[in-house]
């Protein structure tokens, strides 16, 4: 008699975990001071699910790419500024590089293509700065995500100005 094949296969091959599914939260850093707020939003928001941050540091397309990778000086340097605020929360992360197109290309192709870097790692979730470059700010991303199915987009403010005080005599 021949065996169903809907039935489960009762061998000893051994499966791969699950372990390959986590779903980490996107930072789009973009070498601007909004990044620390952007990335502090992202942690919480990591550590409330135990995943992993995924920082996008964007570079320009004038830097070289043979250069580029997310042990790079340039990458590391944008790293830099968000890694003691996200130290803390103990999360980990992921570095991604994103590089600019060349030339002048529609801020959604550019939203697009920063999307698919986030898809490639299944990111559900991506934090993004209100104001940015052309095609890397919040509204943009929405406006992208919203066109492609794509994962969805907070927009984080920066954190307001506050002056320094002199110490009093």
């Amino acid at each position: 008699m021949t065996r169903l094949l809907f039935h489960p296969a009762r061998d000893t091959v051994h499966r791969p975990a699950r372990a390959g599914l986590v779903q980490p939260v996107a930072a789009v850093l973009t070498d601007r001071i909004d990044d620390v707020a952007v990335a502090e939003a992202a942690a919480r928001m990591a550590l409330a699910r135990r995943v992993p941050l995924l920082l996008i540091a964007v570079m320009p397309p004038r830097v070289r790419l043979s250069s580029l990778g997310p042990a790079s000086v340039s990458v590391r340097a944008v790293l830099a500024r968000v890694i003691p605020k996200v130290g803390p929360h103990a999360t980990g992360y992921i570095p991604e590089v994103f590089h600019l197109p060349p030339g002048r290309g529609s801020r959604l192709a550019v939203a697009k293509e920063l999307l698919a870097l986030a898809g490639r790692h299944r990111t559900p979730d991506v934090v993004a700065a209100r104001r940015g470059p052309r095609g890397l700010d919040a509204h943009a991303l929405i406006e992208a995500a919203a066109l492609r199915g794509g994962p969805f987009v907070h927009a984080v403010a920066p954190a307001s100005w506050v002056p320094l005080r002199s110490p009093s005599p």
